[in-house]
Order: C-alpha cells, then sequence, then structure tokens
C-alpha cells in the first residue's frame, strides 16, 4: 500500500478511529480503565497476573476490626519540638541554668558524657480536671488537655533529621518503604473517589530534608502515594485544564471514548502501574470539579474561621491547613499531613540557635490552629472518629550544644507526641523522661508502637496488615511486630 494511500486512510477515520490511534494507542489504554469503572468490561479487565479481576485499588474497604477512627490528621511539627519546654515538666530544672552536669547525650554533634543545662524559657502550670502540665507556649491547647493523650516516653532510632523523618513516616530509617498514609490509603481505601485518599500539606517556607520520600507509597503501586495540596492560591497543582478547554469538552472526550465499538474492547490493562497511573487520570479529572469546593473556605463563617485563626497575621496559614484538613476528612479523605516548619534552621522546630525566638515562632503560629481544629471536630461530632496525631521526629536535650547560647541539640533518646480523638483516652499521659528529659526511663517507646496504635484505632491488627514484597510479607510495624499502646485508648 503507497503511503499517499495510507495517508489518505489515516484522515478519513472516524473521530473514535483519530483517538484510537493518538498517543501510540494510550488512549486506548485509557478506554479500559474507564469501560471497567462502568462494568462494561468486567470479563477483559484483569490484575497483572492476567487473571484475577481489576478493582479500583482504591475503593472502600472494610477495616479487619471494628474502628474506633476513620481517618488520621497528622500535626507534623518537623524539626524536633522540644519536650521539656512544652508538655514534659522538669521543676528540678530550675535554677541549673549554665551549669555542667554529668548526662550522656547523643545528636548530631555525635556522643557526649556532659554538657551545660539550658533551663525552659517558659513557665508551666497545670491544666483541665487530668491536671496536665503544659508551657506558657500553648495556651490555647492547654484548654483541650482533657481530650488528649500525652505520651512522653517516645524513642528514635536515630538522631538525625532525614532518618529520623523516615522512621517516624514510614516505620525504617532508609528510604524506599511506604509511609504511614499510604497503609491506610493500602488498607481502607477511600470513600470519596472525587479526592485523594492520602494529603499533604507543606509548609510555604520549604518541604522539609529527604523531601517527598516522607510521603511517598514506597514499594506499593504509586495510586497509595500523597497527593501535596497548597492551602492558598491553586490547591493541586497542574490539575486545571488547558486554557480553551472547557469541562463540557472534557465530558465529550470521555464520552466519545466510552462509546468505542468492540472492535477494540479486548484492550486491557497489563500491569499494576500503568493501571495506578490511569486511575491518577481519571482522579484528576473527577477532582478538578470536587477540589475547589473542597477548599473554598469563604464557606466558613466568621466564627469557625476566627476559632482556627485564619484572619490573624501569625495563623493564618496554619490555621488554613488546619480547617482544609478538617473539610478534607469531612469528605472522606483518609489521611491528612500538616507540616509545620520548612526547609532548615530556623524556618521549623529545629532549635540550635536562639531556643525561645525559635519555640516562640513556631508555637505562635500552630498553637491556636491546632486547638481550633480539636474544637471544631469535637462540637461537630467528628472528634470520635478522627484520630489526631502531633510531633516531630525526635526532641531536644536539656544541654546547650554550644559553649554560648541557648541552642539544643536533637534528642533520639525521649521526647513527646500525642494523640487525641479516634478512640483515644483523653486527659491521660504515659510513659515518663527521667528528671531532666534526657532519656525515657518508664514505659519506653518505639515509633513502630506508635504506628501500632494508629492502625489499631483505624481497625487493623498492626500484625496482620502486611504487603507482599522482596520475598516477604512486609508490614509497617516491621517482620517483628509490634503491640498498640493500650493504656491510652478508651
Amino acid at each position: 500500500m503507497s503511503s499517499e494511500h495510507k495517508h489518505r486512510n489515516f484522515c478519513g477515520r472516524t473521530r473514535r478511529e483519530f483517538l484510537w490511534q493518538a498517543g501510540a494507542g494510550f488512549t486506548g489504554t485509557a478506554l479500559a480503565a474507564l469501560l471497567g469503572n462502568d462494568g462494561f468490561l468486567n470479563r477483559q479487565a484483569v490484575a497483572a497476573d492476567g487473571a484475577t479481576p481489576w478493582t479500583n485499588p482504591l475503593a472502600p474497604r472494610a477495616p479487619q476490626l471494628p474502628a474506633k477512627a476513620k481517618s488520621v490528621i497528622f500535626l507534623y511539627m518537623y524539626g524536633g519540638p522540644s519536650h521539656i519546654d512544652t508538655f514534659d515538666y522538669k521543676p528540678t530544672m530550675k535554677g541549673m541554668d549554665n551549669k555542667t552536669i554529668e548526662v550522656k547525650t547523643f545528636g548530631r554533634g555525635g556522643h557526649k558524657n556532659q554538657g551545660r543545662i539550658v533551663e525552659t524559657r517558659w513557665d508551666f502550670a497545670q491544666h483541665g480536671q487530668c491536671g496536665q502540665w503544659v508551657s506558657t507556649l500553648f495556651p490555647h491547647l492547654a484548654t483541650c488537655v482533657d481530650d488528649i493523650a500525652f505520651i512522653h516516653s517516645m524513642t528514635a532510632d536515630s538522631p538525625i533529621h532525614g532518618s529520623a523523618m523516615l522512621m517516624m513516616n514510614s516505620g525504617k530509617i532508609l528510604s524506599g518503604s511506604p509511609c504511614l498514609g499510604s497503609w491506610v490509603n493500602y488498607g481502607l481505601g477511600t470513600p470519596n473517589e472525587n479526592l485523594p485518599g492520602f494529603v499533604v500539606m507543606l509548609d510555604p517556607r520549604g518541604g522539609p530534608i529527604s523531601g517527598a520520600k516522607n510521603w511517598s507509597s514506597g514499594y506499593m503501586p504509586a495510586t497509595y502515594q500523597a497527593t501535596v495540596m497548597r492551602s492558598g492560591g491553586t490547591p493541586i497543582l497542574d490539575l486545571a485544564s488547558p486554557e480553551g478547554v472547557t469541562r463540557e469538552m472534557q465530558r465529550e472526550m470521555l464520552d466519545t471514548i466510552r462509546g468505542f465499538n468492540e472492535e477494540h474492547q479486548q484492550l486491557r490493562p497489563d500491569n499494576s502501574n500503568l493501571s495506578a497511573r490511569i486511575a491518577s487520570y481519571e482522579l484528576a479529572y473527577k477532582m478538578q470539579a470536587a477540589a475547589p469546593d473542597a477548599v473554598d473556605l469563604r464557606q466558613e463563617d466568621e466564627r469557625t474561621r476566627s476559632l482556627y485563626g485564619v484572619d490573624e497575621k501569625q495563623t493564618e496559614v496554619f490555621g488554613r491547613q488546619c480547617l482544609l484538613a478538617r473539610r478534607l476528612v469531612e469528605r472522606g479523605v483518609r489521611f491528612v499531613q500538616l507540616y509545620s516548619g520548612g526547609n532548615h534552621n530556623d524556618a521549623n522546630w529545629d532549635a540550635h540557635g536562639d531556643l525561645k525566638e525559635n519555640h516562640d515562632l513556631h508555637a505562635g503560629e500552630t498553637d491556636k490552629p491546632i486547638a481550633g481544629l480539636l474544637k471544631d471536630l469535637k462540637q461537630r461530632g467528628m472528634l470520635d472518629e478522627t484520630l489526631v496525631v502531633w510531633g516531630g521526629e525526635f526532641g531536644r536535650q536539656p544541654t546547650a550544644e554550644y559553649e554560648k547560647g541557648t541552642g539544643r541539640d536533637h534528642n533520639a533518646y525521649g521526647f513527646t507526641m500525642w494523640m487525641a480523638g479516634g478512640g483515644i483516652k483523653g486527659g491521660t499521659s504515659y510513659g515518663k523522661t527521667d528528671e531532666l528529659g534526657s532519656a525515657a526511663v518508664e514505659n519506653r517507646l518505639e515509633v513502630k508502637q506508635l504506628h501500632a496504635t494508629i492502625l489499631h484505632q483505624l481497625g487493623f491488627d498492626p500484625n496482620r496488615l502486611s504487603y507482599f514484597y522482596n520475598g516477604l510479607d512486609q508490614k509497617l510495624v516491621g517482620v517483628e511486630g509490634a503491640e498498640p499502646i493500650r493504656e491510652i485508648i478508651a
């Protein structure tokens, strides 16, 4: 056949045939997913093994056990907030400022056997019926302590930001493993097909060290990784339609694809990664309609905006993120992670220089929004089914890092995190560090036990939730397993 004849034949084809050929047939691949979701290709659409019927990987699934929580909001204080200046009161340190003592520490400065005490720069007081000690850094959050379980004996496997963050997010100090949000996405799916199941919001000052590894799906399909969403401007980048392309045109395109004749129905996805990519394209199309409504904070009344501090300069950014997190879980998003602190040094909680200036800044930005989130969830009846987690990758040492100044090095030997809602027993404290807060000495906990508690509240047996990879049934809590912290579970 001559090239001229081929050309005339191609140009004379129908619009459907043109779409089929366009993009080396990739539009035809998308067709299989679209028709499969409509139930039209159930006999043809199969998984990568060529036999198992293909199903939407984000379809909602029932938990293994009765669940207390339906979703998680993880408030990540990047950089390592100081436990002994926030929620772990150490009165014996009073009057010890600048005194050199014998204490074993291990941070970015290496192993040390003594150091100069940096006494806390804030006052502590007891709050709520439980009498929890809280520093003046968190006056708003102090009014919520009866809904919070404080965990004072957390430890981490690394005193270095990158590996410690990966540990807190994925359970491993090395990259390549799925993060906590991906495990939740994988295990439960999402009831809202128009929004991502897992959302991350970063500090406008920049993303954390290790970057996207902290919200990656690792060895799982890309379907389960996070969607990064911004609290201001365009919430999801590259989501808007190209200029001149209307929703009506997109709908017509989808209708055209769905109208392909039986001649092309035999095409099917032949690997899970491609299927995940196609599913993401379809999700993007659906989000173009759903996301603008979800992030439109103008729908909230003035009282609610004030509760989160949205209209105040200091709390505006994190306030918007906390309010947006509530709106997302309200619409079925399973896991939302907010980052307070960006890039490096004093742009986050990493107080190596002036501890007071650093923590005044970051606590001032987050205190009112976090308290607003807890109160708003509670008054809407959502706190019972929403698990809120607060903390960073580690804490701070009780001693100065340098000969002069108030900066403190990283402390992975003992630090504080807290949980609220989602079946957690409020007004409780668990674990204990020594009299200086240098190390956990009572009910010492590892990150995997924190993860096990989160999974348990969502209805999982943390030792049974697994994904087969590299010859093993991989688990978030490790092949050796872990038990939840039952003392803080209601």
